[in-house]
């Protein structure tokens, strides 16, 4: 699989595999998996090539870092590079809050039965970075992220005093791991591309993660926030590339956008889009994934995956080549920002 060399700020050479694997469904965030075909996919995954391996305390409280962790175990250290995220601490002794109906952000079908506390700052990251080295059972960690500091997540109210935490808190303390080269990288991952913005302004970055914001059918992140990102050096590692699922199974009944069911003016837009992939046989599927990889900012693809079957495909779009001609039909069809690079 190819890679990009990317030298972050502190010296360090990190070589980003053209997809990566982004571990929130094994946190048992639809369902509840099972923990050997789990482990399996992420064996697979380095298989095929995938050096990216992407976690969160989020997801599933914890669960996906123990899964990484299992499935690396006998994976040589320095081949991989292993992405997760601060933000949130966990408290083992208290059960999981039900889901706050006024956020955006997902909860887990399963997972882990402990609670999240959102912290952001210098000591809860400490706190964080800790318990995620306990979970995977790794003596370090390569790329560190500030996690979901978005209105996403905390609603408009709360975004801004969370943000403010942040900068004055938790990217102080990554900022002091990097310069001690105890992380290689440091960076935010947010679900909104405007935010995006302020973090790539207000601070010295070497990643970011955009999730959801610049795909086949969402092109949001083009204008402002991924010109920044070339700007100013900052890697993009582009996740939710396939819009929560719709991307990758085509309009079919039961489709998933932004993590519910899609709503029928999404559904139509995916028809037209399909459509003329099948023109030019090409697959949505991989189209979207080729359409992510081309944007010059982006050093991977970070791309979910609960089976060892799912990593296979995902590695074969990723090798497949796509007709220049989809591009221009999609952009005369008004289905793609014509400003938009493809390759």
């Amino acid at each position: 699989m190819k890679s990009r060399n990317f030298q972050t700020r502190n010296g360090t050479n990190l070589a980003f595999s053209a997809i990566g694997l982004g571990t929130a469904p094994m946190g048992d965030l639809y369902e509840l998996l099972d923990e050997k075909t789990s482990i399996a996919t992420i064996e697979r995954a380095y298989a095929s090539g995938v050096r990216v391996f992407d976690s969160s305390p989020h997801y599933g409280n914890g669960l996906a870092e123990s899964r990484v962790g299992a499935g690396l175990r006998h994976v040589p250290r320095d081949e991989v590079i292993v992405s997760t995220k601060i933000g949130r601490v966990m408290d083992a002794f208290t059960s999981p809050p039900p889901k706050n109906p006024d956020v955006f952000s997902p909860g887990f079908a399963g997972g882990y039965p402990h609670a999240p506390r959102f912290d952001y700052t210098y000591d809860g990251t400490m706190r964080s970075v800790e318990q995620s080295l306990l979970r995977t059972g790794l003596s370090r960690i390569d790329v560190l992220l500030i996690h979901d500091c978005d209105v996403w997540t905390h609603g408009r109210v709360d975004a801004e005093r969370y943000f403010k935490e942040a900068m004055e808190g938790a990217y102080k303390a990554l900022d002091k791991l990097r310069s001690e080269k105890v992380v290689a990288a440091i960076g935010f991952g947010i679900n909104e591309s405007d935010v995006s913005v302020k973090f790539a302004k207000a601070g010295d970055f070497d990643v970011a993660m955009l999730a959801g914001r610049y795909s086949l059918l969402i092109q949001n992140g083009l204008a402002e926030f991924l010109p920044l990102a070339l700007q100013k050096n900052i890697g993009v590692m582009l996740a939710g590339v396939f819009n929560s699922g719709i991307l990758a199974t085509g309009a079919r009944p039961g489709a998933k956008f932004e993590y519910g069911p899609a709503p029928e003016d999404i559904m139509e837009r995916v028809r037209k889009i399909e459509k003329i992939c099948a023109a030019h046989n090409t697959s949505i599927r991989r189209a979207a994934l080729q359409f992510a990889m081309a944007h010059p900012a982006v050093v991977t693809v970070v791309l979910g995956g609960v089976k060892p079957e799912e990593i296979e495909a995902n590695a074969a779009d990723a090798e497949a080549a796509v007709p220049a001609a989809l591009w221009s039909d999609l952009k005369s069809a008004g289905l793609l920002d014509p400003a938009a690079p493809v390759g």
